[in-house]
C-alpha cells in the first residue's frame, strides 16, 4: 500500500480502501458529524460505523454534508446483536439505512456471532440472519457482506450453509493482541481481515517497547501501529475525534517497517485489553 486511495480487493471485485475512519466510541451528535467531515476532508474515503454505537445518523448527516459524491466513498455499517433473525434482519438493515440517509451500503457486517440471548440457537439463528444477508447482497442493496468478531469455530457453521461466503470478518489486532489462528483460518478461506481498534483503544500510545521503534522512523506510536497493520495485510479503521489526530492516522505511507522490527512487533503478547470472548460476553 503507497497511499491512501489503494485497496483491498474482496472475492467478489469490491474494493476496500486501505485505511478506514472507525467511528466506536464516537459521541452520536456534533461530534461524530464533525469527526466524519473532518476525516473526509483529510482524505479518508471509507468510513465505520455500526447500529449499536448509536452515531449512525450523525455518520449519515457528515458524510451528506461533507459533498463528497456517494459513489467515491465506502460506507460500512454493522447488524446489532437483537437481530439475528431473517425478518429482524432486514427491518434493522433498512433502519440503519434510513439513519445513514443512504441508498446502499458497500459493506454489511454481522456484528458479533453468538448473542447472549439467543445463544443456545446458534445455528438456527445464524441460517436465518444470514440467507437475510444474502439476500440484501442480491438485490443490490450491499456491495459486500460478511462478519466482526467471529472465531473458526462460527466461522466453520456458517461457511457449512453459505450460499455466499462473508467477505470480511472484523476482528481485534493491534501489536500485543494478534489471534493468528484466527488470522490464519480467514486468509485461508479468502477472508480480509479488517483492524479495529489497531492503537488498542489507546492503551498503546504510551508503551515503551513501541515508543523506541517509532523513534526510529521519526514516526508515532499510532502511525507505527496502523503501519504494522497494513504490512501485515490487514484493513486498519483508526478513530479518533481531533482533527490533527484523524490526519496524522492517514499519513503513514513514508516509510516502512523494516523485517527486524515488524518481527519484534509480532512477538509482542498480551499488551493492551484482553479480546472479549463472542461466547461469553453478557450482550
Amino acid at each position: 500500500m503507497k497511499k491512501p486511495t489503494d485497496t483491498f480487493k474482496l472475492t467478489n471485485g469490491v474494493e476496500v480502501p486501505c485505511i478506514g475512519f472507525g467511528t466506536w466510541q464516537t459521541p452520536d451528535g456534533e461530534v461524530a458529524k464533525q469527526s466524519v467531515l473532518d476525516a473526509i476532508e483529510c482524505g479518508y474515503i471509507h468510513i465505520d460505523t455500526a447500529a449499536i454505537y448509536g452515531n449512525e445518523g450523525s455518520v449519515g448527516d457528515g458524510i451528506r454534508e461533507s459533498g463528497v459524491d456517494r459513489k467515491d466513498l465506502f460506507i460500512t455499517t454493522k447488524l446489532w446483536n437483537d437481530s439475528h433473525d431473517y425478518h429482524a434482519c432486514k427491518k434493522a438493515f433498512a433502519e440503519s439505512m434510513k439513519r445513514l440517509g443512504l441508498e446502499y451500503l458497500d459493506l454489511y457486517l454481522v456484528h458479533w456471532p453468538n448473542p447472549v440471548d439467543i445463544r443456545d440457537k446458534f445455528e438456527e439463528t445464524t441460517k436465518s440472519m444470514w440467507k437475510a444477508m444474502e439476500e440484501l447482497y442480491e438485490e443490490g442493496k450491499v456491495r459486500a457482506i460478511g462478519v466482526s468478531n467471529y472465531l473458526p469455530h462460527h466461522l466453520d457453521y456458517l461457511l457449512s450453509i453459505a450460499k455466499i461466503k462473508p467477505m470480511v470478518n472484523q476482528i481485534r489486532i493491534y501489536p500485543g493482541s494478534v489471534p493468528q489462528e484466527n488470522i490464519d483460518y480467514c486468509t485461508k478461506h479468502e477472508m480480509l481481515i479488517q483492524a479495529y481498534s489497531p492503537l488498542g483503544t489507546g492503551s498503546l500510545l504510551g508503551a515503551k517497547p513501541l515508543q523506541d521503534i517509532a523513534d526510529k522512523y521519526d514516526t508515532t506510536i499510532a502511525k507505527l501501529c496502523i503501519k504494522w497493520s497494513l504490512q501485515r495485510g490487514f484493513n486498519p479503521l483508526p478513530k479518533s475525534v481531533t482533527t490533527g489526530r484523524i490526519k496524522d492516522n492517514l499519513d503513514v505511507f513514508g516509510f516502512e517497517i523494516s523485517d527486524e522490527d515488524m518481527a519484534i512487533l509480532n512477538s509482542i503478547e498480551n499488551f493492551g485489553e484482553a479480546e472479549a470472548d463472542p461466547d461469553k460476553v453478557g450482550f
